[in-house]
């Protein structure tokens, strides 16, 4: 049986502003088990990255996690201290950010700043931190490791600069492992070169991953399972190839039918989502999607649809597809 690494139940962060309080992450629930890789989608403003930050409790003010709880195996990560958990952070769970060249500091030399999670978390490896820097740098396929880790991050390409920040996550090999958008910004050649060194990170060292991004097309190549986000809550969960073969949820139907796919047997115009993500500080009533679903009935606008098993494998919140409707039909 695969071991239970991290376990999110109930997760509620919000933001307190002058005009009224964001519900940034709604009641998030998922688990991540060893060696997986899991998908987190949905369209910006969804709540993504405050998930991730959430697991990481690196909410900015005036955020805070107001309810729920992140188990990883048996610890309560939103029970501890600061203190114990600067230590889980970067040794136990590790995060890539989506700009590499804002995460790394300007006025240190790359090398020492991928060696600065050993050093923190084990003073004894201070003297050995910078070589097994530069063989970590290696790994992630940085020529010349042993120069290039005394240069500056501006002296690095952003292809580069993202491997350097794969590099940092890695060198105290955590068994968690947050990818929050790793290919923003690169080009396509780079991006698919990023894609192959995480994929190669699971493989090689049984590294749990959480990869979140917009690009369904990264998640049906790399991820297992899929969690997708709408308004802060999960509209759908599954594994990749039953939810993108089979959307249960309308949401999820409609951001493939934005996509273009090399696989349909018809190739049909692309249809845009209509409207916008609503405003997460008044919710509409009922389902927060209904103002954009063309499938929406009666009962959308007024109660909110919980995430409930609809087939053998998926999850959805979805009072269409609850009560036995087929959206591909």
């Amino acid at each position: 049986m695969t071991e239970t690494l991290l376990e999110v139940r109930d997760l509620k962060t919000q933001f307190a502003t002058r005009d009224g309080v964001v519900k940034a992450v709604d009641g998030v629930s998922f688990e991540l088990e060893a060696g997986e890789t899991l998908g987190i989608v949905g369209e910006s403003g969804s709540g993504k990255s405050v998930t991730a930050l959430s697991i990481m409790r690196l909410v900015p003010p005036p955020g805070r996690i107001v309810g729920g709880h992140v188990k990883l195996k048996d610890r309560d990560l939103t029970t501890i201290s600061e203190g114990e958990m600067q230590e889980v952070r970067g040794e136990s769970i590790a995060m890539i950010f989506q700009d590499p060249m804002t995460s790394l500091n300007p006025v240190f030399r790359v090398g020492w700043q991928v060696a600065e999670p050993l050093i923190v978390h084990d003073e004894k490896k201070r003297q050995s931190a910078m070589g097994q820097a530069t063989a970590m740098l290696g790994k992630v396929g940085i020529p010349h490791p042993g120069q290039r880790s005394k240069d500056y991050p501006h002296q690095f390409s952003g292809g580069m600069r993202q491997r350097a920040m794969i590099a940092m996550g890695l060198t105290t090999m955590p068994e968690v492992l947050i990818a929050d958008e790793p290919t923003t910004a690169l080009d396509v050649t780079i991006q698919a070169q990023i894609l192959d060194l995480l994929d190669q990170v699971n493989r090689e060292f049984g590294t749990a991953t959480i990869l979140i991004t917009h690009n369904l097309g990264v998640v049906a190549g790399m991820c297992e399972r899929v969690i997708v986000m709408y308004a802060g809550r999960i509209v759908e969960s599954g594994p990749t190839a039953d939810v993108f073969a089979h959307p249960r949820h309308p949401y999820t139907w409609s951001l493939l039918r934005s996509i273009p796919r090399l696989d349909a047997d018809r190739h049909e115009p692309l249809q845009a989502i209509s409207g916008i993500p609503p405003d997460l500080i008044e919710l509409p009533s009922g389902c927060a999607f209904h103002p954009r679903c063309t499938f929406r009935v009666d009962r959308c606008s007024r109660d909110v649809p919980h995430l409930e098993r609809v087939g053998e494998t998926q999850m959805a919140a979805c009072w269409v597809t609850q009560g036995g409707r087929d959206l591909n039909a």
